[in-house]
């Protein structure tokens, strides 16, 4: 099971640490939301717990609860600019299904 980030999600989360003066790296997790389900949550993680796994990407420590990873397995998180608009984008293919607002999501139970 494994989770990425991409280049500029990569890039993003290093200049965020350095900016906030610590940081081991960013922690993803799901919880219950919304309307089909589950939503997304991002973090910084300033040390890692013995249940979770950790996936390393350019120098970038990502943190994730092993029990969420079968929502999260193959899961590449990417980081956008269009124009003033900056964000993560989750690029999840155990995704079946989304709300119409992109709040919340549905995965395929493992």
């Amino acid at each position: 099971m494994a989770v990425t980030l991409t280049h500029a999600a990569a890039q993003h989360v290093r200049e965020s640490i350095a900016k906030r003066g610590k940081g081991l790296g960013l922690r993803l997790a799901v919880k219950e939301s919304g309307c089909t389900g589950l939503a997304y949550v991002l973090d910084y993680a300033d040390e890692a717990h013995p249940t979770e796994e950790r996936f390393e990407f350019e120098g970038v420590c990502l943190l994730v609860e092993r029990e969420h990873l079968k929502h999260l397995d193959g899961t590449e998180v990417d980081y956008r600019r269009d124009g003033l608009n900056a964000a993560f984008k989750f690029n999840n293919p155990n995704v079946t299904d989304a709300c119409g607002c992109g709040e919340s999501f549905s995965t395929r139970q493992v």
